[in-house]
């Protein structure tokens, strides 16, 4: 068994390598995006660490546009590409932090073979603003003046968006665990159908349900478990999560989650503090729940 830990980061590389070491396990590997409008310098010490490697072809990452998506497919590729056999692609961000141990979060993988973990609700039915995103122009990919005073002309002259080939929207989470064959599945349906790909292109946080709409639209379907263990406190409001800190740690110590987001290494250091030694000290895996 061995699990592929995708980081797309553009954040500090200090708290990049604060995660891979707690994360550091004879079956993992760690591959790197660093968004291509920054410095690639400071991240690049990083690769004295065991198994961790950088994406080559990287990739310029606008906020909420399909550029997300665009890295995200990239960095399956390459993955795909070292030939590696992965029974798993965990995908994380670089303000992401284990509240597992490492043996914990392996042990994970090695029960769950053969399932597919994102976190995804009904778009029609159970999430009106993720519609919103979807059946609307936006112009997420661009940035230039007059940029939003042009969205609002032109959705109030055009008819509402419909995804192409009659497909249901899904969504929730960019985060997701995947096996590379299911994760290039989506990668091949949006590259090789140019509707779906322009469709895409004009909504908004698309990597928020690219891969819960193919794949709860696929046979694969029934293979998909509605949980990615994620850890993400939305109680703020607002379109980012919340910043963990101490306060959190009694909510943390609590979760059966594998990882939480977000964390800043600068500002709240007291919090990571907390989960290595304390969170991060339990070896085992039980299948305490039914997954």
């Amino acid at each position: 068994m061995r699990v592929a830990h995708l980081i797309l980061t553009y954040t500090n590389p200090g708290q990049t390598e604060r995660m891979i070491r707690n994360l550091q396990h004879k079956n993992f590997d760690f591959y790197i995006h660093v968004d291509k409008k920054f410095d690639i310098s400071p991240h690049l010490y990083l690769q004295k660490l065991p198994n961790v490697y950088f994406i080559k072809n990287r990739v310029d990452v606008t906020w909420a546009g399909f550029s997300t998506v665009m890295a995200t497919f990239e960095c399956i590729k390459e993955i795909v590409a070292a030939g590696i056999q992965y029974d798993f692609i965990n995908f994380l961000s670089g303000q992401d932090y284990p509240i597992k141990s490492a043996e914990y979060i392996n042990g994970f993988f090695e029960s769950n073979i053969g399932k597919e973990f994102l976190s995804y609700r009904d778009i029609n039915n159970d999430w009106t603003e993720g519609l919103l995103r979807m059946n609307k122009y936006h112009l997420s990919a661009y940035s230039f003046k007059g940029k939003y005073r042009i969205e609002q002309l032109i959705n109030s002259i055009m008819p509402k968006r419909t995804l192409p080939n009659k497909l249901q929207p899904f969504g929730k989470s960019m985060f997701w665990m995947l096996s590379p064959a299911t994760a290039m599945f989506v990668v091949n349906e949006v590259e090789n159908d140019s509707k779906l790909r322009n469709f895409f292109w004009l909504c908004w946080a698309t990597d928020e349900f690219v891969f819960q709409t193919i794949l709860l639209n696929s046979p694969l379907k029934d293979k998909i478990v509605n949980n990615n263990y994620r850890y993400i406190d939305w109680s703020a409001g607002g379109a980012n999560p919340k910043i963990l800190n101490e306060e959190d740690a009694d909510a943390l110590a609590a979760s059966t989650d594998l990882f939480a987001r977000k964390f800043d290494v600068i500002n709240s250091p007291g919090i990571l503090d907390f989960i290595d030694n304390n969170l991060l000290t339990h070896g085992t895996y039980h299948q305490y729940t039914n997954v």
